[in-house]
């Protein structure tokens, strides 16, 4: 959560016990590792994400439209440098409010072996901190009245939530930008690289023990071949 709030902000989301998430931000050569993570998605969890029934068509046109200059797409990595979760902050919503400066919307996605470990939580935390350094008054989120577990996180940080039948939207009024939160936010940025490289790094060498022993294993069977 934002360094700055401590004493629990309005509109800032609540404190939480600290557990570091290398959240990393996404770019264009991301869409493929994208497109995987949300076609991976179980059909009732793409429902919650997308709001309708999306199908494999409607993703990818999805993840090809997605403008990595306008807006912000994080995510987070397995060892396996798959990305398990996934946000998208989306700085031209459709829904305004007359007489108040653009809002942002939000969505994210969680893979089904991730769940249970706050990552959607924690991406929304880093999406206010992204929406704050932006000057952004607003957060919206438009989601499926059924999608108890995102509208929980929102009503956590103080946002109100609008129900109408099947659908609900949720406003959460965002503090100003500080020095902390821009400091934050490159901290996080940097740590957030840092154990992607590492992830890299660890996987290649994964590869090369793995190599050694296809090697190894064909060796030993040509030796036996030939003493038998």
């Amino acid at each position: 959560m934002p360094a700055d709030v401590p004493d629990r902000t309005e509109g800032a989301p609540e404190p939480r016990p600290f557990s570091w998430v290398p959240i990393r931000s996404l770019a264009p050569r991301h869409r493929a590792r994208i497109l995987r993570h949300l076609l991976g998605l179980e059909p009732h969890d793409r429902y919650l994400r997308f709001g309708y029934a999306a199908g494999d068509a409607q993703i990818e046109k999805y993840v090809e439209s997605l403008d990595f200059e306008r807006d912000e797409v994080f995510g987070v990595f397995n060892r396996r440098l798959e990305l398990i979760a996934v946000a998208h902050l989306a700085y031209e919503a459709p829904q305004q409010i007359a007489g108040r400066p653009a809002m942002v919307e939000f969505g994210v996605s969680v893979s089904p072996s991730a769940r249970g470990r706050g990552l959607g939580a924690r991406l929304f935390e880093r999406a206010v901190m992204h929406a704050r350094n932006r000057r952004i008054d607003t957060l919206y989120i438009h989601a499926l009245s059924e999608n108890t577990a995102m509208l929980k996180i929102a009503r956590r940080a103080g946002a109100q939530v609008e129900r109408d039948g099947s659908e609900s939207e949720a406003y959460l009024k965002l503090p100003p930008d500080t020095f902390a939160t821009h400091l934050e936010q490159l901290l996080e940025q940097q740590a957030a690289e840092v154990d992607y490289r590492l992830k890299v790094n660890a996987k290649r060498f994964q590869s090369l023990l793995e190599g050694f022993a296809e090697v190894k294993a064909g060796i030993g069977a040509r030796r036996r071949r030939t003493f038998d």
